[in-house]
């Protein structure tokens, strides 16, 4: 089984901390030892917040703001191979080719952003096509995709089970303006409605969370499921 994790950078690094790092670390291991052929794709949380607010005062633009962000994106993903060790290509992929590569080579891929104007979200669902990954999953800070946020409206449904169009349906609205609150964005959603792409969002925060959603298909979040589609083999 081919999976592609998008771990948020609010989950794996919202600060620093070795021990976050290295549970996820144990998760993706334990997807390997189970014979799945793994790439992370890893955001960049807090601390790539703080460095886009201080250039953002100093005067720098938008493109070099997303410049920033791709950096520390990159950064995190340093932390997670290092935590992976030989288990890991030993340097963040730029682009989807050499995330290919590393797979056809038995290693865990681990990619960070890759270019201005496109969020973690949007590289791990292009990274998921075009590996042709078995599934895709995001593990954020909320359980699933749900009717609004669920921090600012107490009366925000989850949906159990959408299609690919359902999804961007759903994502549209919440992606407009800043602060927006969609648990993926819009590009990523429409990238797994094109593809469509069997998708999990759960709520990552519990790095053991991810294995039993790739392994069993056991999660409280949200199945992204094209029409049609049946349950993976891996899940019988």
């Amino acid at each position: 089984m081919r999976v592609v994790i998008s771990i948020g950078g609010s989950v794996l690094a919202p600060d620093l901390d070795a021990d976050r790092v290295a549970g996820h670390a144990a998760a993706v291991e334990r997807l390997v030892e189970a014979d799945c052929e793994v790439g992370a794709v890893v955001g960049g949380g807090g601390v790539a917040r703080d460095y886009i607010g201080a250039a953002r005062r100093l005067g720098a633009n938008e493109v070099q703001l997303d410049q920033i962000g791709i950096d520390v994106t990159r950064i995190n993903a340093r932390l997670l191979i290092a935590a992976l060790g030989d288990r890991a290509a030993p340097a963040p992929a730029h682009e989807y080719e050499g995330a290919g590569e590393a797979l056809r080579r038995g290693d865990v891929a681990v990619m960070g952003g890759v270019m201005p104007g496109q969020t973690t979200d949007a590289v791990a669902a292009a990274l998921a096509e075009y590996v042709d990954a078995d599934l895709l999953v995001y593990a954020t800070s909320v359980d699933g995709v749900f009717s609004a946020d669920p921090d600012a409206d107490p009366d925000a449904e989850q949906h159990a089970r959408l299609t690919g169009t359902e999804l961007v349906d759903l994502v549209a609205p919440m992606s407009r303006g800043a602060g927006a609150s969609a648990p993926v964005d819009l590009l990523a959603a429409k990238l797994i409605e094109r593809s469509k792409m069997r998708t999990v969002v759960l709520d990552g925060t519990d790095p053991e969370r991810i294995p039993s959603a790739v392994l069993h298909g056991d999660h409280s979040g949200t199945d992204v499921v094209p029409e049609g589609s049946r349950d993976p083999e891996r899940w019988a």
